[in-house]
């Protein structure tokens, strides 16, 4: 009972950041406040507010059989800031206890981030996290806690890749088997003249296939990231469609040219998230051409690069395009990116270290950079 009369003391207790939508490049300031919001005057040590800046990766696999079988947890964590500032009581003063009336609190901070940050990312079984954390320190119960995620951005220049004004090209081909005896083959082929995109940009691509199987075979492009998540001990790679463009069949000894057909790129983490030593994200451009009847597909990959800057090519193409308008005006500058939430949707991020009491913003969506180029 004296522990919910205690709850019932905190209205609120809440962090709010200075920049709303809570986007920030590495080496800039956070600012922002902790509200503490009490309805009766409540007893604490302090409120202190943790500034942290995380990677975990965490997966468990069963190994074994019967009485042998057994779970083995694979983890691998990298700490890129841990900062604690305490904004009132025994941290501050000294001394043991103390006692904030009621009514409303406001305690301001500011926080630098240090440079060469990985860009916050949400993959399921890891992630790279950013959040500041309010803890109100009692003695005798549990604390009471408030979390506020926020999105890091690195940039990841294209101008600076070697290979990413290039084009790129795959083809493969599989033969089917069919009960004793072979069928033709099938056959792909996808190209892209280039290889870098920023999310916003339309990426076109060419596709082709011949189907000399006796089978009808259906024809797709998937947009897919490839993320590989390294534990101590071992790793783990992970497939996600993003996005699909379906094509129509191809009957047996029949072939078909693909082509003007585009992706518009989503908002996400940019290639590779660099600066992150547990976590790999590529980018996959496939070509699938899925035979009928019991049979693998057929996958024609290329990997593709989602920067946060564009090539400069792309850039004069665009304001080429632009100032072609009717409506263009006379100079036309490269225009500002907007920033999109990821494509991937929310976390829920309460983990180990938050328990029942905590508040604050428990579902995150990174957000990435984004230029709506592709109207």
């Amino acid at each position: 009972q004296q522990i919910v009369n205690a709850m019932g003391k905190l209205r609120s207790f809440q962090i709010y950041l200075d920049n709303p939508q809570g986007i920030f490049w590495s080496g800039q300031h956070v600012t922002g406040r902790a509200t503490v919001d009490l309805e009766a005057e409540m007893k604490m040590r302090e409120i202190r507010l943790e500034f942290l800046g995380k990677a975990r990766v965490h997966w468990s696999e069963s190994h074994g059989s019967g009485k042998n079988r057994r779970t083995v947890h694979y983890t691998a964590n990298e700490l890129y800031f841990n900062n604690v500032v305490s904004v009132f009581g025994k941290g501050l003063s000294g001394g043991d206890e103390y006692a904030l009336p009621p009514g409303q609190h406001t305690f301001p901070f500011s926080f630098v981030l240090p440079p060469s940050l990985p860009s916050s990312f949400e993959g399921g079984i890891g992630y790279v996290r950013y959040l500041v954390k309010g803890t109100i320190d009692r003695p005798w119960r549990f604390d009471d806690e408030t979390v506020r995620p926020f999105t890091v951005l690195s940039a990841l220049d294209l101008n600076q890749q070697p290979m990413a004004g290039n084009g790129a090209e795959a083809t493969d081909s599989k033969n089917l088997c069919c009960l004793c005896c072979k069928s033709g083959p099938i056959t792909g082929t996808i190209k892209i003249n280039r290889i870098g995109y920023v999310p916003g940009e339309s990426l076109y691509f060419e596709a082709s296939a011949q189907n000399l199987s006796s089978r009808n075979c259906g024809m797709s492009a998937n947009l897919e990231m490839v993320t590989t998540f390294h534990a101590t001990m071992k790793s783990r790679t992970t497939t996600q469609v993003i996005n699909t463009i379906p094509h129509r069949d191809i009957g047996p000894g029949d072939s078909d040219v693909w082509g003007g057909e585009r992706f518009i790129v989503p908002p996400v983490a940019p290639s590779f998230l660099s600066g992150c030593n547990i976590i790999d994200v590529r980018y996959i451009l496939k070509l699938v051409i899925d035979p009928s009847g019991p049979a693998f597909d057929l996958n024609v990959p290329v990997e593709v690069i989602i920067g946060t800057i564009p090539l400069q090519s792309a850039v004069q193409q665009y304001q080429q395009t632009l100032s072609s308008a009717p409506s263009a005006p006379p100079q036309v500058a490269m225009p500002a990116p907007s920033y999109n939430e990821s494509i991937l949707g929310p976390t829920n991020i309460r983990d180990e270290e938050q328990g029942e009491h905590t508040q604050g913003q428990l579902d995150f969506t990174p957000t990435y950079t984004y230029y709506n180029w592709s109207r």
